[in-house]
């Protein structure tokens, strides 16, 4: 009898050989490595010796544990915030008119990325064990709580509603 070979038991089997704790971490490492590299004029036109510093950065920065057991705790949260994003950018879609999309969107979803890259980052922090003693747990809710004040100030500013002066946005005569 035949059997199936799922995607979840490719998934295991590529955790199991270490895919995703080292092939995965390496390349990402190596590849931002490379391209900042790129980018400076000593390697400018020489992208051998960017290949191979980089090469080096990656494979040095996996000799410990550390980056993997960082990376299995960020990017998951990662995923979770993009879904955020994304039921975000769909709701919005159905509130929004098509004339205020570009200023909302940049508005709106650069203080809900700040926010959710702040939250992911520090609870990913707090996991790992870097030395923030409870900070989120303490701090977390006023950190948002402001966050959404501050988002709620900017919101009102960049759709023109801060403009003016007068009571209720009322523009004064020339």
């Amino acid at each position: 009898m035949l059997q199936g070979f799922g995607f979840g038991e490719l998934m295991n089997q590529l955790e199991t050989i270490g895919f995703f704790s080292y092939v995965l971490p390496f390349l990402l490492i190596f590849a931002f490595s490379y391209a900042l590299l790129s980018l400076i004029p000593i390697f400018e036109g020489n992208k051998g010796a960017a290949a191979i510093v980089a090469f080096a950065v990656g494979f040095l920065s996996l000799q410990l544990d550390f980056v993997p057991i960082f990376f299995r705790t960020i990017f998951p949260k990662f995923g979770i915030g993009l879904a955020i994003l994304l039921v975000a950018l769909i709701l919005s879609g159905v509130f929004i008119s098509k004339g205020e999309w570009p200023k909302v969107y940049m508005g709106v979803f650069f203080g809900l990325s700040a926010l959710i890259f702040v939250i992911i980052a520090f609870s990913s922090l707090s996991e790992y064990a870097v030395g923030l003693g409870g900070f989120w747990e303490r701090y977390g809710a006023l950190i948002i709580v402001g966050a959404l004040i501050i988002g709620a100030i900017v919101a009102i500013f960049v759709s023109g509603g801060g403009k003016g002066g007068g009571a209720g946005g009322a523009k004064p005569k020339d």
